[in-house]
């Protein structure tokens, strides 16, 4: 098991790794809408992206990118914005990994969007 950390993306919050890879496999932390500089985007198509970016930048960090994605756990602070997450979260996730979405009573740091991922690294030896 090994803990991956970038400074291309925003650091944990708490006492947790950005990503660890186990297995062949990149088991990445929750992702929020905010940019490297800790600001927020004021939509939730905006924090969508930058949470997707945010992400991106863990997995190549691991070794791996958004095509090797199997599996995304997503919250929204408000299920109403479903319509505008899953049309930015589409742009980039068009191998179409399985997915849970649900809304979530309050996100950290008042965050609408929040998304964590499972990727297989491609040609990891353990």
């Amino acid at each position: 098991m090994k803990s991956v950390v970038t400074d291309k993306a925003p650091s944990a919050v708490g006492p947790y790794s950005q990503a660890i890879i186990s297995g062949g496999f990149v088991f990445a932390s929750g992702q929020l809408g905010i940019d490297k500089n800790g600001v927020f985007a004021a939509s939730v198509a905006g924090q969508t992206e930058n949470a997707i970016k945010n992400l991106s930048e863990v997995l190549l960090s691991a070794g791996s990118d958004l095509a090797h994605v199997v599996k995304t756990t997503c919250f929204l602070a408000n299920i109403a914005d479903f319509a505008a997450f899953n049309e930015t979260y589409g742009n980039y996730f068009t191998n179409k990994p399985a997915r849970s979405l649900i809304q979530a009573a309050a996100l950290p740091k008042g965050s609408l969007v929040e998304i964590e991922a499972i990727a297989e690294i491609p040609n990891e030896k353990e």
